[in-house]
């Protein structure tokens, strides 16, 4: 008996020594994180759309008349045009000769005929003024050097019919091979001429964003093969009409492409800017907790985690403005922030 009483005794000192060791505080904890310290910049309210970007100016040139073919020298390169050739405005790309045609055009004689007229106009204004014709002889003159001078223009316009030139500064984006000096047929397609150094999109909006886009709106322009280019535009054009179909109103948008690094055809993502903000705090937007109607964040003072409730502004993809709660310089928690609680001990990785 007495020695279960001393095992007993035992067994209760043990205890009570063991309920007596020091624990570890979980507050004394470091949780890992990393921090971006706040500096004041530059947001916008989007509204994104997408569509396909045209070139401003397009044209598919057709030949007039008949003839034999002649692709023509590029003078820039030295060799004959080809797909992807800049050209100006009035340059020659292709030429179709035709003597028989040209001949029954008589160019030189029509030259001829208008110099003989205007020689004899000014014989017989000379006799006029002396007394020598009468005003009716005068004038028939007059009549026919506007009908030689007629004559020797539509020459001249039938002769320029042979000739496809650009119509404007641009690019060929289209070309059809023909083998030289074989006749081609009048109507066929010669060449496809665009300048999109200056393109535009149509467009069609949510009714609920009508209130929002306005004319001459600056927009941004993004396309998948060029992630780091921004390009921009503007909202040239909008329909006061919601389509009861689609619940949408079209538009159109203007884009500034003077590096040709947009091509027509091109699906492109436009951001309208509706709104924006300059020199405030901006924060990701996936760092921003909430609870019922609060937000918050945590920031680190002394390797402490601290609550900060927050109110915000603007917001696009990825950032949302703060307008209350925070201030330049402070340390946001960017990562490590979901197990935190306030004032929980914080390890700052670098």
């Amino acid at each position: 008996m007495k020695y279960r009483s001393l095992l007993s005794m035992a067994i209760v000192v043990l205890l009570t020594a063991c309920n007596n060791q020091p624990q570890s505080n979980q507050n004394d904890i470091e949780t890992p994180v990393s921090v971006q310290e706040l500096k004041k910049g530059s947001i916008s309210k989007l509204i994104n759309t997408t569509g396909t970007a045209q070139a401003n100016f397009s044209v598919e040139l057709s030949s007039e008349m008949s003839g034999m073919y002649k692709l023509q020298v590029n003078p820039r390169t030295g060799k004959p045009y080809k797909l992807g050739d800049t050209v100006k405005k009035g340059q020659l790309i292709i030429r179709l000769e035709d003597k028989e045609y040209e001949n029954g055009i008589a160019l030189e004689s029509k030259k001829l005929s208008l110099e003989i007229a205007e020689q004899e106009q000014s014989k017989q204004t000379a006799l006029y003024e002396k007394g020598g014709v009468t005003l009716s002889e005068m004038r028939n003159t007059e009549v026919r050097v506007i009908n030689a001078r007629y004559d020797l223009e539509n020459a001249n316009l039938n002769l320029e019919k042979m000739n496809i030139k650009s119509p404007f500064d641009g690019v060929i984006v289209s070309l059809p091979h023909y083998t030289a000096d074989n006749r081609v047929a009048q109507g066929q397609p010669m060449a496809g001429i665009m300048d999109y150094a200056r393109m535009y999109m149509d467009i069609n909006l949510p009714e609920s964003t009508i209130e929002y886009i306005k004319a001459n709106q600056p927009v941004y322009i993004t396309h998948y093969t060029l992630p780091e280019d921004t390009l921009t535009g503007v909202i040239s054009e909008l329909s006061p009409a919601i389509s009861t179909e689609t619940r949408t109103f079209k538009g159109k948008i203007l884009i500034d492409n003077n590096n040709l690094k947009l091509r027509p055809g091109m699906f492109v993502k436009a951001d309208v800017i509706v709104d924006k903000a300059d020199s405030v705090i901006i924060i990701p937007k996936d760092v921003v907790l909430s609870n019922r109607n609060r937000k918050y964040v945590y920031i680190v003072e002394k390797n402490t985690a601290i609550v900060r409730n927050i109110k915000t502004g603007l917001e696009d993809e990825d950032n949302v403005q703060v307008t209350e709660g925070l201030n330049e310089n402070d340390n946001l928690v960017v990562r490590g922030y979901e197990t935190l609680r306030e004032n929980s001990r914080v390890k700052v990785l670098k």
